[in-house]
């Protein structure tokens, strides 16, 4: 077996090393985030179609509710991955991590592509759904900081944001590609009744095979420099150990990562739901609104990323901590009450415009806060704990509120969040300055 190829920042700084080659490097080891992203997230995309298949309901909303609860479950075991897979990838690799996340992921879409029916084994579906996301989570827990950390070490200093950024582009590419995997069986290939009944498995069952592909292309990406030269030159420590030294980094990723996962989970994850459940906007429409703002939304982060490699990563965020405290209730309420496709397509291409600010940073921001040698460990883990408890719980918040009467306050809970991590904004330090990314 030949040696596993290392790219290098120095690599990218040649001058043969063309942008165009940069790029394609960058991207190259990111697709397989997008094709994670796209197993983790089918499953919000398509919950209005297998709801029924697994939970006897009341109503829809109860049934949603359901799912959501799930959907929060597994973002519960993402500590776990972050943590396991944050000390294999400062152990043994960048690589080696990403490689098994993706073959995690690809066993969880499976089993939910196979898994039979309430109506066929009872209890049994709702407990091989929840199996299954809890590989999904393990999985996509140990993605984020691992890929976050890829990016950042195969990156420039002058470019960082930038490259990093393309975290958030395939990361939502992945949501797009469920988007587009939806819309083409709702509006191409199958019946809404056939979509309910069976249709729901071809998106779980693609999601393994693209799984597959990914775990095939990783074992061909190369390693970093910047952890091949720390395992040769720095001893082994306990990495728990080491990781307790930094707390106020620690706590600066939870704090940055709060208002940043509750805002995007709102305006991707729960937001195709919001519009058919609170709104007046078909499930068809709805699907294509999603899809539309997405596409804007990914072609948003390079250029937003490219501009906190000018103005530093702290006024990118700020600018995201006071837009969204500001307009988060006007752009909800206002979805809320529009009966107009293009106006619901105009309020959330503005909500993703402010959202951008976090997303396209945040990577960047992260790795930036840790030396080399906890750098997955440090961005995975904080990052892991934080979504769990607030962005997987965004859209059971949202329809548990919805339920009881009192959907307005949840548009003011996102704002609350947001607030909160504006705070940590005004304070934190300008990690494009002074960066660890390459220590």
């Amino acid at each position: 077996m030949s040696a596993t190829p290392v790219l290098s920042a120095a690599d990218f700084g040649r001058e043969e090393f063309g942008t165009g080659k940069r790029l394609r490097s960058i991207i190259g080891g990111s697709i397989g985030n997008l094709i994670e992203w796209y197993d983790w997230l089918v499953y919000s995309a398509f919950s209005l179609y297998f709801a029924k298949s697994f939970f006897p309901g009341r109503n829809q909303t109860a049934q949603l509710m359901n799912t959501a609860a799930i959907f929060a479950v597994g973002y519960f075991m993402r500590p776990i991955g972050g943590l396991l897979m944050g000390i294999y990838a400062d152990r043994k690799g960048r690589r080696a991590a990403l490689t098994i996340s993706v073959l995690l992921m690809c066993g969880g879409s499976l089993i939910i592509a196979v898994s039979p029916t309430y109506r066929s084994v009872g209890m049994l579906a709702p407990v091989l759904l929840v199996t299954a996301r809890l590989l999904q989570g393990l999985s996509v827990g140990g993605e984020y900081g691992t890929s976050a950390t890829y990016l950042s070490e195969m990156a420039t200093d002058r470019h960082r944001g930038f490259y990093s950024s393309f975290q958030y582009v395939t990361l939502q590419g992945g949501q797009l590609l469920a988007i587009v995997v939806l819309v083409l069986l709702q509006q191409v290939f199958l019946t809404a009744a056939q979509l309910e009944a069976w249709g729901w498995r071809i998106p779980f069952l693609l999601g393994a095979c693209f799984a597959a592909v990914a775990f095939y292309l990783r074992r061909r990406i190369g390693e970093t420099e910047a952890f091949s030269n720390h395992r040769a030159d720095q001893p082994t420590e306990n990495l728990i150990r080491v990781l307790l030294r930094h707390p106020r980094e620690l706590l600066t990723v939870v704090g940055l990562t709060l208002g940043g996962t509750v805002a995007i989970y709102t305006y991707t994850v729960y937001m195709q739901k919001f519009l058919v459940n609170t709104g007046s906007i078909s499930k068809s429409n709805s699907s294509l609104i999603t899809g539309a703002t997405l596409l804007f939304f990914i072609l948003l982060q390079p250029a937003v990323g490219a501009l906190s490699d000018e103005v530093g990563r702290r006024p990118v965020l700020v600018s995201f901590g006071i837009l969204g405290s500001l307009f988060t209730v006007p752009i909800l309420t206002a979805i809320s009450h529009t009966h107009s496709t293009a106006t619901a397509l105009l309020l959330l291409m503005a909500g993703m415009v402010i959202v951008s600010g976090y997303t396209s940073v945040n990577a960047a921001v992260k790795a930036e806060l840790f030396p080399t040698q906890i750098r997955a460990l440090g961005v995975g883990l904080p990052y892991a704990v934080t979504v769990a408890l607030f962005g997987g719980t965004t859209e059971y918040v949202g329809l548990w509120l919805k339920e009881h009467g009192h959907e307005a306050w949840f548009y003011w809970y996102v704002t609350g969040c947001v607030a909160i991590s504006l705070f940590v904004y005004l304070f934190m330090p300008e990690t494009g300055k002074r960066s660890l990314a390459q220590d």
